[in-house]
């Protein structure tokens, strides 16, 4: 597998150079039983799925419990973090999701990592609007966990 790197841009108008390609690969993260619980507990969303074992291994296609879907997609702002460091930036603002799909699950105890390409760019006042496409790979599957489109809102520094 591929080692995680990251893109560093020293100009918000350099990030042109970059559309439609992939700017990097997070660091993998780790998807304990505990976080899966935890964010069970957060969200109140216990369903056996996620955090009864023996049920799980007696009902589950995948035979052990997996994580809700959208706690792998709150791991999308730190892995645009650690793929993307853009030097003259006054202001980055997470503005939202563009599409989401789920195609596969995230076991609990499994590592996943996302991979980012810059898919567009729009100029604003000031900086910039991009949509970044991250995919969600668990290490052993080729089937990605879930595949989504964020869209952030970027201001320069000021001359």
């Amino acid at each position: 597998m591929e080692k995680s790197y990251s893109t560093e841009i020293d100009n918000l108008e350099d990030l042109n150079r970059y559309l439609n390609k992939e700017i990097g690969i997070s660091d993998w993260f780790e998807m304990t039983q505990d976080k899966v619980n935890s964010f069970a507990e957060l969200t109140q969303d216990k369903q056996w799925i996620h955090i009864d074992q023996e049920k799980a291994k007696l009902y589950s296609p995948y035979k052990k419990t997996i994580a809700h879907g959208f706690h792998v997609l709150s791991f999308a702002s730190q892995v645009v973090f650690q793929t993307l460091k853009l030097k003259n930036v006054a202001l980055a603002v997470n503005y939202g999701l563009e599409k989401v799909r789920f195609p596969n699950a995230t076991p609990a105890n499994s590592k996943f990592r996302g991979r980012v390409s810059l898919i567009n760019i729009e100029d604003v006042e000031g900086g910039a609007k991009y949509t970044f496409k991250i995919i969600f790979e668990v290490k052993g599957e080729i089937k990605p966990v879930c595949v989504a489109e964020t869209i952030s809102l970027i201001y320069s520094m000021p001359s």
